[in-house]
C-alpha cells in the first residue's frame, strides 16, 4: 500500500539520513534510546496498520521493519492520516486538494522508527 502513487514528481528519499543515523549509532556517537524513540501511537499503527517488509530492523536484527503511512493534507486533522488499507488510499487519491504521503519503518520490537520516504499523492480523476 505505500508504494501507491510513488517514484514520482515530489518524492522525497531518506535513506542517506537513515544510513547517517545507523552508523553515528553503530559508532556510539547515539544511544539505542537516541534511535528507539518511536512514540505508542506510532508503536500501535505499525502493528496493527503498517505493511510488512522484509527489512530486518537495523538496530534490535531481531525483528522485520514495518511502513506505516501518513497522508496530510486539507481538512484531514494535524496529526495527518494514518492509511490503513489500499482502498483508503485511492479514497485519498479521489478527494481535491494538494495531499503529502509520508512513509515511516517502524521497529514493533525497539521501537527505532526513521522516515523513509515523502511524495505527493496524485490525484485520481
Amino acid at each position: 500500500m505505500s508504494d501507491v502513487a510513488t517514484d514520482g514528481p515530489g518524492e522525497i528519499d531518506f535513506r542517506l539520513e537513515r544510513q547517517r543515523i545507523i552508523s553515528d549509532y553503530r559508532a556510539g556517537a547515539l544511544s539505542r534510546t537516541d534511535v528507539c524513540d518511536a512514540q505508542p501511537e506510532l508503536r500501535r499503527n505499525a502493528a496493527h496498520c503498517g505493511d510488512d517488509t522484509t527489512d530486518e530492523c537495523p538496530v534490535c536484527e531481531d525483528h522485520n521493519v514495518r511502513h506505516v503511512t501518513y497522508v496530510f493534507g486539507p481538512r484531514l486533522p494535524g496529526h495527518g492520516r494514518c492509511i490503513t488499507s489500499e482502498a483508503e488510499m485511492v479514497r485519498m487519491r479521489r478527494r481535491s486538494g494538494n495531499f503529502t504521503g509520508y512513509v515511516v519503518e517502524v521497529c514493533p520490537g525497539c521501537g527505532w522508527n526513521h522516515l523513509v520516504r515523502s511524495y505527493l499523492l496524485t490525484p485520481l480523476r
